[in-house]
């Protein structure tokens, strides 16, 4: 016997989701489908049972029209790489979805525009859930013979394209200034001068700076990760892999200095919650009545800094670890015009280069 359950959407109007859920021979079958009223959900419920009920058309759906929700599932548990945080949390959310109750099969392009549609959020950002969303479209046919159509997926896409319902995260190209980072240093100097300072920022700032690495990677890098002139970083982003995804990486002489001055004698030599480090930062920059920046901008600073001094788009990736040379083309106008750090003051008091005897 199938269900129908009341669902109300973000767009405060409510829909009807009918769902049948039989069980045979020990297996287990669920289709659902949402819509506008009542007494259509409960047609399409009495059409379907009787339909099932047919000899073998209960083994054919059950095995090759499953609804997305579970596809969703499927490719959450199956992935062996392992689905990031941020990931699972949007496919989550899809898996929520009216678009999710619906059989593979009968989804179709106006399907998922209407769902971008409904997500009433920043291009960007539904942008960022088709994107994710395209990551199960287009695994469900060749790796488990589900009827999702790539071609209905892509043709939704130019649609939203066209309509302006998602859009590329727009890059940032705020650089700190050098009198800004002064300010900063000198603010960390006094908290540490007063005993208030959990986490040594200053180390934390110049070798982000000058290595190029995320605040989460920083807080991940081990003794043991350390091999002088480049350090293994660990899980790296990247659009199609994260967990497992560990990168060796060019490590400049700064940053080199940096390490060289803090670690321990082995484990983790940041030991802190990447959080807190990017909290930490942003109070800083308010209470000093610096506008817009954020601690990722040292990562688009330190890139440009390797360009700056003249090295090509396969050195700086050495550094930056970026696998597509294509998202360092952005940094090809900068001119060769020298280090602008070099003899930065405070690079020199946290870590003196070191002197030949």
């Amino acid at each position: 016997m199938g269900t129908i359950n009341d669902r109300k959407r973000k767009d405060g109007s409510i829909g009807y989701t009918a769902q049948i859920r039989l069980m045979r021979e020990g297996k287990t079958y669920t289709e659902s489908k949402t819509f506008d009223r009542r007494q259509a959900a409960a047609a399409w419920l009495a059409k379907r049972e009787k339909e099932l009920a047919d000899p073998g058309t209960f083994e054919a759906a059950r095995v090759e029209d499953p609804p997305l929700a579970d596809v969703i599932r499927q490719y959450i548990k199956e992935d062996k790489k392992g689905v990031g945080r941020t990931k699972a949390q949007v496919l989550a959310t899809i898996a929520a979805s009216d678009l999710a109750t619906m059989p593979c099969s009968a989804i179709k392009s106006p399907d998922y525009v209407q769902f971008a549609k409904s997500l009433n959020v920043a291009p960007q950002t539904v942008g960022n859930y088709m994107s994710h969303l395209a990551s199960v479209v287009r695994i469900a046919r060749p790796a488990w013979g589900y009827p999702l159509v790539e071609k209905e997926f892509d043709d939704a896409l130019v649609v939203a394209n066209r309509l302006g319902l998602v859009s590329r995260s727009q890059q940032r190209d705020r650089r700190p200034t050098i009198e800004e980072m002064d300010r900063i240093m000198a603010y960390y100097t006094e908290m540490e001068e007063r005993e208030r300072a959990e986490i040594p920022m200053r180390e934390v700032i110049v070798f982000a700076l000058f290595s190029t690495r995320r605040q989460e990677e920083i807080t991940l890098i081990t003794v043991e990760d350390y091999d002088g002139d480049r350090v293994l970083v660990r899980d790296m982003k990247h659009p199609g892999q994260k967990k497992g995804n560990d990168t060796w990486c060019d490590l400049p002489e700064p940053a080199q200095r940096i390490i060289e001055k803090v670690k321990p004698a082995k484990g983790r030599i940041f030991p802190y919650n990447h959080k807190s480090i990017g909290a930490s930062f942003t109070r800083a920059c308010a209470f000093l009545g610096i506008e817009d920046l954020h601690f990722h901008d040292l990562r688009h600073e330190g890139t440009s800094r390797l360009f700056e001094m003249g090295l090509n788009i396969p050195h700086a990736a050495a550094v930056t670890g970026h696998r597509s040379w294509a998202s360092l083309k952005r940094y090809t106008h900068l001119r060769h015009s020298g280090d602008r750090w070099e003899g930065w003051v405070w690079l020199d008091r946290l870590a003196p280069p070191a002197t030949s005897a």
